[in-house]
């Protein structure tokens, strides 16, 4: 495939493929909007410890917040098709946690964690697609488990075909 070719495919699947879900709801105060606009897109402390024990086990050839497939996955083994997620247990709702909203603006945030959850569902619905297997690794299965998780990713390297 030439090169024109490759950017017009992988531009009409990104236009076919949008992940907005209209627009955010408004932050209660100036405070709150800097405080959200503060967190890290890319690059957060989970990410940080699960990819330098992907390279601790020899786990490597990955690249990191692939533009090209929806969602931007975390970690993408690009041969291999897996996309992995890193996600916030607080921001993304982990179900093994099963945080408390917060006390105060309650309606902003149950209706801002539903738009993360269903942008989430989303982003996984439309990778798998596209024949990718997608794997989601909550902050805290790193915290608890991490070998585990590096284990969880060689089996999935191991188990898919180029």
């Amino acid at each position: 495939m030439d090169k024109l070719a490759k950017k017009t495919s992988s531009t009409l699947l990104r236009e076919k493929m949008p992940l907005r879900l209209g627009l955010p709801p408004k932050a209660s105060s100036v405070t709150i909007q800097k405080v959200m606009k503060a967190n890290k897109a890319k690059d957060t402390k989970p990410e940080i410890i699960l990819r330098k024990a992907l390279w601790a086990h020899d786990i490597r050839g990955y690249r990191l917040n692939w533009k090209k497939v929806p969602g931007t996955p975390d970690i993408v083994f690009l041969k291999r098709k897996i996309a992995i997620f890193v996600n916030g247990c607080f921001w993304h709702r982990c179900p093994t946690c099963n945080l408390s909203l917060p006390k105060t603006n309650t309606e902003f945030w149950e209706t801002k964690f539903k738009r993360n959850i269903d942008r989430d569902q989303l982003k996984l619905k439309r990778l798998e697609e596209l024949g990718w297997t997608v794997l989601v690794i909550w902050e805290c299965q790193i915290k608890n488990d991490l070998g585990y998780q590096v284990l969880n990713v060689k089996n999935l390297i191991s188990k898919s075909s180029y």
